[in-house]
C-alpha cells in the first residue's frame, strides 16, 4: 500500500526565449528524472514552451505553431509513462490568443485551462497578447501537424480525478489567478480538488519571495488542499524583469519543499491525501458540493506505488521541532491554561484553590498555570493550597522537589501523611497489603483524591486536576481517584508537550532556585509513586508499564486528528522512530494504546471541565464524543494483520 501519499514535483527549466525546442528538450529532461523519481504530477511554469517574455513575438505564427508542435511531442513523451505533466503555452482559439495551461498524461492532453485574470498593470501588458479564459468548459479539437485531431476541454472550470488514486482530484490556475481576490482555486476546491497546480512567471523584486510564500501557503491552508506552484526562472529575458524561479509546494499550511531562488531546478516532495480528505471531512462547513455542477469531470488513470517517503514525518507532533516556534507554543498554552483558571475562580468567587503536588511533572504544570492565574486576578500566592500527600512509594527526592517548589513559588504548603489512613482502608475492606496490585495502589490515589476534596471544602477553595491528555487517551487515571477534580489544567496537554512548558518555565524562570528544582522534576522518570521505593529509587515507572509517552502521543495525534487507519499510523512511526524503535517494539505499543483508548473511553465522557490549548483535545463536550462501549475490533484486527 502507498497509505495515500503521491509524490509530486515543481520544475523550473533553463530555457531560451522564443525556441520552443529547445525549451521542450529542457522539460523532456525533467520529466524523465522526475519519472526516475517515482513522481506522479510535475508542474512547470507559464508559457514555459515558449517563454513568458516573448512580447509581440507571441503575435508570430510561426512561433505558436511550433509551441503547438511541442505539445504533441510532449504528448508522445508522455505516452509509456505514469506521470501527469501540466505546462504553460500560448494556444490560438477562433482567432484569439489563450494562455494555457495544458494537463497531459500517457499521450493525450486531458485539458487546457486558459488564465482567467490576464494583468495589464505595472510590468506586466499581457492583454496586449492574451485573451481572458472562459470558465464553463468548451470542448476544442486539437490538430498536430499530421492533420490529426484530437478532442479536449478547455476552460477554467476542469477537475482531473483519478480513478485509481482515492482522493485525488486536481484543477489548475495560472499566476495572476492567484492573486486576485477571488481566485479560480476557491471554486475548484469547492468543487472537490485537492490538489491545485499553478503555472506562474511571477518576477522577482525586493519582497515579493516573502509575500509569494504567505500567498500559497495561506491559500493551501484556507482551501485544505496540496498547491503546486511552478515560476518561470533562469532564460526568461532580463530586458526589463528578472525572474527568480521560486518554485512551492504546500500542503494545508505546511511548506513541505520550497526551491532557491534566480535560478533553475526542480523540487519533489511527498503529498499526503488521506490527510486533506480527514481534515475535509471534519471540517463539515467546507462545501464540496457548491461548484461541482459547473465543472467538467475528467477522469485519468495513474498506477499506486510504493514509494520510501521522502516527506519528514516528525516523531513530536504536538510539539514544534523549532526552537522560535516551540517557545511561542509554551508561552501561548501556559497563558491559554492561566486563562482558563482565571475565569472558573472568578465565576466561583474562590480566592483559594487546591492541588496536590507529587515532585512530578503534572502536578508541577498545574502548580506553575495556578500561580500564573493568581497573578492575573491580583490574588496572593498564599491562596494556592499545595498539599503534598506521602505513602508508600513516596521517594526523598519527589517529596523534597514538591516541598521546595510549592515554598519558591509563595503558595501555602500543607502535609498530609496517608499512610496510616489507607492501612486503616485495608483493613476496613480485608486486603493485605503485602499484595501489591491495583487495589493497593488505588486505594491510595483515591484516598489522596478525598484529602483534596475535603481540605477545598475547609478553605472553600477548587480542587485543581493535574492529569494530562496522554494519561486520559490511555486511561492511565484512577477513576474518582485522580480522574476526579473542579477544574483539569491539563486536560488537553499531551506528556510530550508538558515536558516542554516545564522546561520553558524553567528556561524563562529568573529565579535560579525555581529553575533548579524544575530541571530535577524534569530529569525525574515519570511514575505514580504507589509501589514501595527500591534503595530509595522510584520503583514504578509508567512507561515500563504503558509504553513510552513519545510512541503514544504520536499514534494519539493521527486517530484525534486525521482518523488514520492503524497500518498508514505504523507506516509514519516506522519512519518517525527510525533508529529509536524497531518495529516490534512500535506494533507492540500500538496495540496496547488501541486497546486501553476503547477501554477505558467511560473515564473520558464524565470528566471534568478544561480548557482546549490544541487542534486535538478528548472533552466529552467538544473534541471526542466517542461511545463509553465501542469495540476495537476493527483496528486490533488491522494490527494483527500487519506484517514485520
Amino acid at each position: 500500500m502507498n497509505h495515500y501519499f503521491i509524490r509530486v514535483a515543481a520544475a523550473t527549466p533553463k530555457i531560451q526565449v522564443a525556441d520552443p525546442l529547445y525549451n521542450t528538450e529542457q522539460v523532456i529532461n525533467y520529466i524523465d528524472e522526475a519519472v526516475a523519481n517515482q513522481v506522479k504530477i510535475i508542474v512547470f511554469p507559464e508559457l514555459a514552451i515558449t517563454g513568458y517574455t516573448c512580447g509581440d513575438l507571441f503575435l508570430q505564427t510561426s512561433l505558436l505553431e511550433k509551441a503547438k508542435e511541442q505539445l504533441f511531442d510532449l504528448m508522445e513523451h508522455t505516452l509509456d509513462k505514469d506521470i501527469v505533466v501540466v505546462i504553460g503555452l500560448p494556444f490560438e482559439l477562433d482567432h484569439r490568443l489563450y494562455n494555457v495551461a495544458a494537463v497531459i498524461t500517457r499521450g493525450s492532453v486531458l485539458g487546457l485551462v486558459p488564465k482567467r485574470f490576464i494583468p495589464n498593470y505595472s510590468e506586466f501588458y499581457e492583454k496586449r497578447h492574451f485573451a481572458e479564459g472562459n470558465e464553463l468548459p468548451i470542448w476544442i479539437q486539437i490538430r498536430d501537424r499530421m492533420g490529426r485531431g484530437y478532442d479536449a476541454p478547455m476552460g477554467t472550470n476542469l477537475l482531473f480525478e483519478c480513478v485509481s488514486v482515492p482522493g485525488l482530484k486536481i484543477a489548475a490556475e495560472i499566476c495572476e489567478d492567484v492573486w486576485m481576490p477571488n481566485p479560480p482555486s476557491i471554486r475548484h476546491a469547492m468543487a472537490g480538488a485537492t490538489v491545485i497546480v499553478n503555472c506562474s512567471a511571477s518576477d522577482e523584486i525586493t519582497g515579493k519571495a516573502a509575500y509569494r510564500r504567505n500567498l500559497i501557503n495561506g491559500q493551501s491552508a484556507r482551501l485544505i488542499c496540496s498547491y503546486i506552484y511552478a515560476n518561470a526562472g533562469e532564460g526568461e529575458s532580463t530586458q526589463d524583469l528578472v525572474f527568480s524561479g521560486h518554485n512551492l509546494i504546500c500542503e494545508n499550511g505546511t511548506i513541505l519543499a520550497e526551491s532557491k531562488r534566480l535560478g533553475h531546478g526542480m523540487i519533489i516532495a511527498d503529498l499526503d491525501l488521506e490527510r486533506l480528505r480527514s481534515e475535509r471531512r471534519r471540517m463539515e462547513s467546507f462545501d464540496l458540493d457548491s461548484y461541482h455542477n459547473d465543472y467538467e469531470v475528467i477522469p485519468f488513470h495513474l498506477e499506486p506505488e510504493e514509494i520510501e517517503l521522502r516527506r519528514f514525518i516528525d516523531p513530536t507532533p504536538f510539539v514544534p521541532n523549532n526552537e522560535k516556534d516551540r517557545t511561542e507554543r509554551c508561552e501561548e498554552i501556559l497563558a491559554i491554561q492561566a486563562m482558563g483558571l482565571k475565569k472558573r475562580l472568578e465565576h466561583t468567587h474562590s480566592k483559594k484553590a487546591v492541588v496536590g503536588i507529587s515532585g512530578g511533572l503534572d502536578s508541577t504544570l498545574a502548580l506553575l498555570v495556578m500561580t500564573k492565574a493568581f497573578d492575573a486576578l491580583g490574588l496572593s500566592r498564599e491562596g494556592i493550597i499545595a498539599v503534598t500527600m506521602p505513602c508508600f512509594g513516596t521517594t526523598d527526592r519527589t517529596y523534597t522537589n514538591a516541598c521546595q517548589l510549592t515554598k519558591k513559588l509563595g503558595a501555602t504548603l500543607i502535609e498530609v501523611d496517608i499512610k496510616n489512613a489507607v492501612n486503616q482502608h485495608f483493613q476496613d475492606i480485608q486486603h493485605d497489603p503485602e499484595v501489591k496490585d491495583v487495589t493497593y495502589e488505588n486505594c491510595q490515589a483515591r484516598e489522596r483524591t478525598q484529602v483534596l476534596m475535603d481540605i477545598a471544602n475547609q478553605f472553600g477553595g477548587l480542587v485543581i486536576g493535574t492529569g494530562d491528555m496522554s494519561e486520559l487517551a490511555l486511561g492511565w487515571a484512577t477513576y474518582n481517584g485522580d480522574h476526579m477534580s473542579m477544574y483539569g489544567v491539563n486536560a488537553s496537554v499531551p506528556k510530550t508537550l508538558v515536558r516542554h512548558l516545564v522546561r520553558y518555565y524553567a528556561d524563562e524562570c529568573e529565579d535560579k532556585e525555581i529553575s533548579d528544582v524544575l530541571y530535577d522534576v524534569l530529569d525525574t522518570p515519570v511514575s505514580p509513586e504507589l509501589l514501595p521505593p527500591e534503595d530509595g529509587k522510584i520503583a514504578q515507572k509508567t512507561e515500563d508499564i504503558v509504553g513510552p509517552y513519545e510512541l503514544h502521543d504520536f499514534v494519539l495525534y493521527y486517530v484525534l486528528r486525521f482518523g488514520y487507519e492503524p497500518g498508514k499510523i505504523f507506516y509514519m512511526a516506522c519512519k518517525a522512530f527510525e533508529g529509536t524503535y524497531d518495529k516490534v517494539t512500535i506494533l507492540k505499543w500500538m496495540k496496547v494504546f488501541y486497546r486501553r483508548y476503547f477501554m477505558q473511553q467511560f473515564k473520558r465522557s464524565c470528566l471534568p471541565d478544561g480548557p482546549k490549548v490544541g487542534s486535538a483535545a478528548v472533552s466529552p463536550r467538544g473534541d471526542l464524543r466517542m461511545p463509553s462501549d465501542a469495540s476495537s475490533r476493527l483496528w486490533m484486527e488491522e494490527l494483527e494483520k500487519i506484517q514485520i
